[in-house]
């Protein structure tokens, strides 16, 4: 039996806290990121689906698409869509590979699947700071920073999920705020606060919270005294496969040599 990593009680009711005034500057980059990929794209998509749990920013900036809840089984019918966006949440889910596998069974043949979430650089300087301070004053760690996704993994996970034509890449997106406490009160804004099922149930320690504030503006502040905070946003590819994509050619079918075509002498590798 495996143990959830995500409160979904908690995640939704930090969602439902932040929609009372939020701060979505990063699912604005997130969106334009779709945008510009979609519009490299020769195609017209008909029939799309955006999973996210911000439903209200993703409905207005795609109206034509079905927005769709990141519950563990998303509402998606098989075999429906000719894209699937999975928007800024797939750093919550329990089993990434089972949501993108649900993706994917939901598109059509050639259908395009678009994942965008936080990978692993994201809220470093944060980590760091509440790992030291935290050390420093009780001799312990907490879990308060959701683990996420490193670009070396992320193609493999979408090849477990049958994807073609898989491709992961990241977009960094850097901000300054004035302090520590700013960036935390953004997070809360974003309902990106702290989910896990295994956080601790009880408020920060003042003395911690205190110490981390001053290790963040020593170690990541700048000059003018403003504090750096680092968001890696990854963003996933895949095509449902389809007989007319590019298929690989058969080993030794090749009709001419790599040698040739740059110019250079071929050295035989002794056995």
């Amino acid at each position: 039996m495996t143990h959830a990593l995500t409160d979904r009680a908690a995640l939704v009711r930090n969602r439902q806290r932040a929609a009372r005034d939020p701060a979505l500057f990063l699912h604005e980059a997130a969106a334009i990121e779709v945008e510009d990929r979609l519009a490299l794209v020769n195609r017209t998509f008909k029939d799309a689906a955006v999973v996210t749990g911000v439903p209200d920013f993703w409905g207005a900036r795609f109206p034509c698409a079905r927005i769709v809840d990141d519950t563990e089984t998303l509402d998606l019918a098989e075999d429906s869509y000719d894209l699937v966006i999975h928007a800024m949440c797939l750093h919550w889910a329990d089993d990434p590979v089972g949501q993108l596998i649900q993706a994917k069974r939901a598109l059509r043949p050639d259908g395009l699947f678009l994942g965008l979430f936080f990978g692993g650089a994201t809220l470093h300087e944060l980590r760091s700071a509440l790992a030291q301070a935290e050390s420093d004053v009780t001799g312990g760690l907490s879990p308060r920073v959701a683990p996420m996704g490193e670009i070396r993994d992320l193609g493999a996970l979408l090849q477990r999920a049958g994807f073609a034509l898989p491709v992961a890449d990241s977009v960094p997106l850097r901000a300054s705020y004035d302090s520590a406490l700013k960036l935390m009160h953004d997070l809360r804004a974003m309902g990106e606060t702290n989910a896990l099922a295994a956080r601790p149930r009880h408020m920060m320690r003042r003395d911690v919270l205190f110490r981390a504030t001053t290790l963040y503006t020593d170690t990541f502040g700048d000059e003018a005294g403003r504090v750096r905070a680092t968001f890696e946003l990854m963003v996933l590819t895949g095509w449902a496969p389809d007989d007319s994509q590019p298929q690989p050619l058969r080993p030794g079918s090749a009709t001419a040599r790599l040698a040739d075509a740059l110019g250079t002498k071929e050295t035989a590798l002794k056995d």
